[in-house]
């Protein structure tokens, strides 16, 4: 039962919590100088204001008019009004209006990038964990050895290369951009300009082809971290002392390992199991932004450019959910791998 009571309390202050973040970003939001009404009046104006006959400006925009166009946006209504009408009437902005797309919700602005995002952020916290697991565990069972050496090295060289670097580098030596590389991948975008044409299979290579470098770039920083966590946690687990006792009592290192030390290892990786929310986001906007995938991440941030807040709010929103539905997750994951862990109030 208190288990029960714990999860429902953590779902419970997933509520307040959210509207602390959702009211704090959207009264920034508010304030902030170049939003809606700003270029608005400015494409009204014109650029550099033109002098008409006797000198008048061209574009002179009246007090009537920028009161009309605050209208317009909703900003005529004081921030709580705004941020009530966010909430309630445009359900938490996914039915507000884009204001850099034309005749679009932001829900509907997501929903055209959001299956790119998925597969890519899926296919990396797999890829990431598939991998990782299974070599932090090889380097605990070799730690010292040469392999744990050399694993080590390339792990942390890796590491070390920022996401996007790498991304520029790769996309400079093998996507065919200069003379002295190879044209071996797309250079940019997720699918190529013939993809209704192709068969199943070949949009399926399609593609792949255009996720392997991209995937490179999301998954390399993790590797690092993830890998030592995972042989770490093992190494601790098997100095600890029920280890020495399973093999007192007859039994070989071996099953104290696998059947004892690796499960009570996992509990420190279930940490990243809430990634899964937030993978499809994490590291985006920049991966995206080199490759050109018409991503979430790329979308908050020409959203945040160009003073979209009605996006750039619906993505926080998005965002916020998943984040604090993945804590609780996490905690879940905690109880699946060890069920003697309890949450005490």
């Amino acid at each position: 039962m208190d288990r029960i009571s714990y999860f429902l309390r953590r779902l419970l202050l997933v509520i307040p919590t959210f509207l602390g973040i959702t009211i704090i970003c959207f009264t920034i939001c508010q304030f902030v100088p170049g939003g809606p009404v700003e270029q608005a009046i400015m494409r009204m104006r014109g650029v550099g204001g033109r002098s008409g006959a006797g000198g008048a400006k061209v574009g002179t925009i009246g007090e009537e008019q920028r009161k009309a166009i605050e209208k317009h946006f909703g900003f005529d209504q004081p921030v709580p009004v705004r941020y009530w009408h966010w909430l309630v009437r445009d359900r938490v902005g996914m039915r507000a209006m884009s204001y850099k797309y034309s005749n679009k919700t932001a829900w509907q602005v997501i929903r055209e990038r959001f299956p790119v995002s998925l597969t890519f952020g899926l296919t990396s916290f797999f890829l990431t964990y598939l991998v990782c697991v299974p070599l932090g565990i090889a380097k605990a069972l070799r730690h010292g050895k040469a392999f744990d050496l050399t694993s080590s090295i390339i792990v942390f060289a890796g590491y070390a290369i920022p996401p996007f670097a790498l991304g520029l580098l790769l996309r400079a030596t093998l996507c065919g951009v200069n003379d002295f590389g190879f044209d071996w991948f797309p250079v940019s975008g997720f699918t190529s300009e013939e993809y209704e044409t192709l068969t199943a299979w070949e949009k399926f290579t399609d593609i792949a082809r255009h996720m392997i470098l991209p995937l490179c770039c999301y998954v390399i920083g993790n590797f690092a971290v993830l890998t030592l966590l995972m042989k770490n946690s093992l190494l601790e687990q098997i100095t600890q002392d029920y280890i020495r006792t399973v093999l007192a009592k007859g039994g070989t290192m071996k099953r104290a390992i696998w059947r004892h030390a690796l499960r009570n290892a996992l509990v420190p990786i279930a940490t990243g199991f809430s990634g899964v929310f937030l993978v499809i986001f994490a590291g985006a906007p920049l991966i995206e932004t080199v490759f050109e995938i018409p991503g979430m991440g790329r979308l908050s941030l020409e959203a945040i450019f160009g003073r979209d807040y009605m996006v750039f709010m619906a993505i926080l929103a998005f965002t916020s959910i998943l984040g604090l539905i993945g804590r609780i997750f996490s905690d879940f994951c905690y109880v699946l791998i060890d069920p003697r862990i309890s949450f005490e109030k």
